[in-house]
C-alpha cells in the first residue's frame, strides 16, 4: 500500500488512533501555570505534516461529568439515543453519546425554554419564564455562559427530560486544534504539541478544558488511543530560505516558531531568525529555554527578545518588546522579512498589530493610512501570516 493510500484513509472523518508518547509540564514549580509538551506518535499512520501546520485531536469528556449528567436525569448510560445533530445511522447508547459525541458545556436558550414547560415546581417555572423574558436577555446570556448542563440539571431538578430530550439539545463535541509544535524535517514520525492546561471555576464548580485534560489526565502514555488528523495550514515558514524571519509568539504562540526554527535550522537556511518570546516569569514560564539558548549560542536564532509581564511593577509584553526595537524591525521588514505572529486573537495579536502599524508608520515616515496600505501589501505577499485563536 502506497503512503498516498495510507494518507488518505486518515482523516477528520477517520481519524487514526495516535499514542502520546511524551507528557511533561514546561513550567517550573511556583509558575502559575500549566503548560505542557506533548509528543504524538504518527508511526503507521502514513500521515505527514509540514511546519505550520496543525494537528486536531478528538477528545473524551470527563467520566465524572457523565456520570453526574446520567445521575441528574436518572439513566442508567445503557438508554439508546439517536442525537438529531450527529445524523447517526443507528442508535447509541447514552452513555457513548455524552462521553464521546457531545459538548456538556454551552448551554442555548433552547434548553431553557425545554425547562421552563417541564418544570412543576412554581419557583422553578417562575426563574426560567424570568430568564426568558426579552428585557433579560443580557441576564440570560450571563446565566448560560456561568453554567454546563449538569448547572441546569440540577438547580432545575422539577423538569425531568429523557435521555433523548436531553442529547437533542446538545452540540457536537468538536475536535481541537493545536499549532504543531515540532519540524517533519526534524521529527518525520512524531508531532509535538504546546499546550496551555485548562482549569478554572465557574458557578461554584470545578471546569477543566476537555481536550487539554483529557490529553494531560486522561490519557495513559503510551496505551490510550488518541483519535488525530492533520490541518493543513497556508501559514508556513518562507520556501525560500534566504528570507529572514520575525516571529512573534507569547506563551503557547511559541509552538509553532519552534517548528519553524527546527525546519529552517534543518534546511541550513540562511535567512535570519528574530523569536519574540514571553510569559509570566522567566524563573518558571520559560517554554524551551535550553532549546533557544542553544539556537542562540550557535548562531542559528540572531536575535531572542523576551518579555516577562510579573518580573517587575511594570507590566512587559511582546509588544512592548518589538516598539524598543523599532528601527531594527523596521529595518528587516525594508529588507523583506516575513512577520509571523501566534496566539490569543482577542489581546496579544490586536496589540501587536497596533504596534506594528505604529512602528511602519514612525520609522517608515508614513502617515496611518500609508502604513495600512503598506500592511495590506504585506498581507497580500504572505509576508505577514497570523495563527490565532
Amino acid at each position: 500500500m502506497s503512503d498516498e493510500s495510507v494518507t488518505a484513509q486518515f482523516t477528520k472523518d477517520n481519524p487514526f488512533p495516535a499514542r502520546i508518547t511524551e507528557n511533561r509540564v514546561l513550567n517550573k514549580p511556583g509558575s502559575s501555570k500549566e503548560t505542557r509538551h506533548f509528543v504524538v506518535n504518527l508511526t503507521g499512520s502514513g500521515l505527514s505534516y509540514k511546519a505550520g501546520d496543525s494537528l486536531g485531536v478528538f477528545a473524551q469528556n470527563r467520566p465524572e461529568e457523565v456520570a453526574a449528567l446520567l445521575d441528574a436525569i436518572g439513566a442508567s448510560g445503557d438508554e439508546f439515543v439517536s442525537p438529531t445533530m450527529l445524523r447517526l445511522a443507528e442508535p447509541i447508547t447514552l452513555r457513548e453519546a455524552l462521553t464521546e459525541r457531545l459538548a456538556l458545556a454551552s448551554p442555548t436558550t433552547k434548553i431553557v425554554k425545554t425547562l421552563a414547560e417541564k418544570a412543576t415546581d412554581p419557583a422553578e417555572q417562575a426563574k426560567l419564564n424570568g430568564l426568558l423574558e426579552p428585557e433579560a436577555k443580557e441576564v440570560l446570556t450571563t446565566f448560560l455562559y456561568n453554567r454546563e448542563y449538569i448547572d441546569l440539571l440540577t438547580e432545575f431538578p422539577s423538569a425531568k427530560l429523557s435521555a433523548q430530550e436531553l442529547v437533542d439539545h446538545m452540540r457536537k463535541l468538536m475536535p481541537r486544534l493545536y499549532s504543531i509544535a515540532s519540524s517533519p524535517k526534524v521529527y518525520p514520525q512524531e508531532i509535538h504539541l504546546t499546550v496551555a492546561i485548562v482549569r478554572y471555576e465557574t458557578n461554584h464548580r470545578e471546569r477543566v478544558g476537555v481536550c487539554t485534560t483529557f490529553m494531560s489526565d486522561r490519557t495513559t502514555v503510551n496505551a490510550t488511543p488518541v483519535p488525530v488528523f492533520v490541518s493543513s495550514s497556508h501559514f508556513g515558514p518562507p520556501e525560500d530560505g534566504s528570507i529572514d524571519c520575525i516571529m512573534v509568539g507569547p506563551g503557547t504562540g511559541i509552538a509553532p516558531f519552534r517548528a519553524f526554527v527546527q525546519d529552517r535550522v534543518a534546511d541550513g537556511a540562511s535567512g535570519r531568525n528574530w523569536v519574540f518570546f514571553g510569559d509570566q516569569k522567566k524563573g518558571t514560564d520559560y517554554l524551551y529555554e535550553e532549546e533557544w539558548t542553544d539556537y542562540v549560542a550557535k548562531g542559528q536564532v540572531q536575535r531572542l527578545d523576551l518579555a516577562w509581564s510579573r518580573d517587575q511593577l511594570t507590566k512587559i509584553y511582546v509588544q512592548d518588546r518589538m516598539r524598543e526595537n523599532a528601527s531594527e524591525l523596521w529595518a528587516w521588514l525594508k529588507a523583506g522579512a516575513h512577520f509571523y505572529v501566534c496566539g490569543d486573537a482577542k489581546r496579544m495579536a490586536k496589540d501587536v498589530d497596533a504596534v506594528l502599524h505604529e512602528i511602519i508608520a514612525e520609522e517608515g515616515g508614513m502617515d496611518s493610512a500609508a502604513a495600512t496600505d503598506y500592511i495590506k501589501q504585506l498581507k497580500k505577499d504572505k509576508r505577514y501570516q497570523r495563527d490565532v485563536y
